[in-house]
């Protein structure tokens, strides 16, 4: 009895809040080494004896730990410090606002990607140039592109997400003006590389938005279906335009009224986007228990993004991927209503639909398939996506008739939807958060180029050749998307 009392009696005291002696009560590790007790207390005024990040050991001589680690290590955050989950949350007012916004501007650069395959012919015969030449706008799309890659992350650092979404969609609305403006055809050209730049920039920015939020694939496959509607819509509505006596440009009048409305409605979604960063940064650091490991994150932002980006193993191989996915993606709905007028005798007023029909493919292969590619694994996903892909692109090359090769585009299209966004979610989890911005900004310059170089090299071997060369480039741009996704790393779960 004795001995259970003199244990009540010493659980009595040490459970009781009065410390009479602060001084007394040093914690130690094994070591014998004095611990300070404002650390602990600190820690669990903050998150409570019962939510400790499980990073953080209780005892012992613990490692500092960077912001970023602690971001990615996802604790339970408490209401009052409730900005760490605000910003990767779906379920926030203000990121619904932003997906929202997000979508809108790739639905409009879906828009303005896929209406060049539907109006080649008549801008051909305006200006009386061949293909070689009207494949210009491909190349000074490209170009806008690849500059806008290092550019990106500069605008964002030195003005913020908001006014860059300003500064993106200004471009998008000058190149506009420009083209219906019924100009010359190097004016035409040189609009090509306003709205390469401007769509490079809202493109980078919008998928490392989507990439870090808590539901990135549903988020990213949102973002990329919208660019498929937009596609789809496109050839439709310039098809329908051009083949009743519209003259070609008035088509981006639509594209224009587009960019004047995601101009506004970005500002009012991503205003004040920045602010929700420094309580993020606060929390970490509020958590971090060495002031060394804070000047090694300073010090680790100074290097200049880009070239770390640039040297990343990742970057390089995710941008051949992109480059040649884009290529073949471009190529076929740029090049594949020409094809069908010079080889299978096609109506320009009835084929320019199968253009559309491509598109429809790739938006509804992002909203059902994507779900499917996540359960059985992103990596083998893209592996039977261009297999399929092959085998439906052999049979658009081979059988002789137009509504079985409008089928089978658009099944070619089904199979390549999901890709986009697998592989930017893969890439997403391989790339280092504090390179993720230039990173995915350098691959979607690629991308582009490749939308750009690859159909420019077919119109060159279609002006000698003759369009059929379309499918053989495929083909080859398939095989390079085979090879170097075998060479990515294997996923881990992150560290940093």
């Amino acid at each position: 009895m004795s001995s259970h009392s003199s244990f009540g009696t010493l659980v009595t005291i040490e459970s009781s809040p009065q410390i009479t002696n602060p001084a007394a009560v040093v914690r130690k590790d094994k070591q014998g080494i004095a611990l300070s007790p404002s650390d602990k207390e600190l820690d669990e005024i903050q998150w409570g004896k019962s939510s400790r990040p499980p990073s953080i050991p209780t005892s012992g001589i613990q490692t500092p730990l960077t912001p970023t680690d602690l971001e990615s290590s996802n604790p339970p955050t408490p209401k009052k410090h409730g900005a760490v989950d605000a910003v990767k949350s779906l379920s926030t007012p203000k990121n619904k606002r932003r997906l929202l916004s997000a979508c809108m501007m790739n639905f409009a650069n879906g828009l303005n990607d896929s209406a060049p395959g539907a109006l080649i012919p008549y801008i051909e015969k305006e200006y009386n140039i061949g293909y070689a030449i009207v494949s210009l706008i491909f190349v000074t799309n490209a170009v806008g592109f690849i500059l806008a890659a290092p550019c990106t992350h500069a605008l964002e650092t030195r003005f913020g997400r908001c006014k860059t979404y300003i500064f993106s969609m200004s471009l998008l609305v000058a190149g506009y003006i420009m083209i219906i403006c019924k100009p010359p055809f190097p004016v035409v050209v040189a609009s090509f590389f306003l709205l390469g730049f401007g769509m490079a920039v809202n493109t980078a920015l919008n998928n490392v938005f989507c990439a870090n939020l808590a539901n990135s694939t549903a988020a990213l496959g949102g973002l990329h279906g919208g660019y498929g509607i937009g596609g789809t819509i496109g050839p439709l509505i310039a098809t329908a335009l051009a083949s009743h006596g519209v003259r070609w440009s008035f088509y981006y009048i639509i594209t224009l009224g587009m960019a004047l409305c995601n101009l506004v409605f970005s500002v009012f979604a991503f205003k004040g986007y920045e602010k929700d960063l420094p309580t993020q940064l606060l929390t970490a650091l509020q958590r971090t228990a060495s002031r060394q490991s804070y000047e090694d994150e300073k010090a680790k932002k100074k290097k200049n993004p880009l070239i770390e980006a640039a040297k990343n193993k990742v970057t390089m191989i995710g941008a051949v991927f992109i480059f040649a996915y884009q290529g073949a993606e471009v190529s076929t709905s740029g090049w594949i209503v020409s094809f069908l007028i010079s080889y299978r005798n096609g109506d320009p007023s009835e084929v320019g639909y199968v253009s559309a029909g491509f598109w429809a493919g790739i938006t509804i292969g992002r909203f059902v398939l994507s779900h499917p590619c996540h359960k059985i694994g992103k990596k083998l996903a893209v592996v039977l996506l261009i297999a399929g892909a092959v085998a439906f692109q052999l049979m658009t090359w081979l059988i002789p008739n137009v509504i079985g090769e409008a089928v089978t585009v658009s099944i070619v299209g089904l199979l390549l939807g999901p890709v986009y966004p697998c592989a930017a979610a893969v890439f997403s989890k391989l790339l280092p958060r504090d390179i993720q911005t230039s990173s995915l900004s350098f691959i979607s310059a690629m991308g582009s180029s490749g939308g750009a170089v690859s159909p420019f090299f077919t119109g060159l071997l279609a002006q000698h050749v003759g369009t059929v060369v379309l499918h053989p480039i495929c083909l080859g741009l398939y095989g390079v998307m085979v090879v170097s996704w075998v060479c990515l790393p294997r996923i881990r779960k992150r560290t940093e």
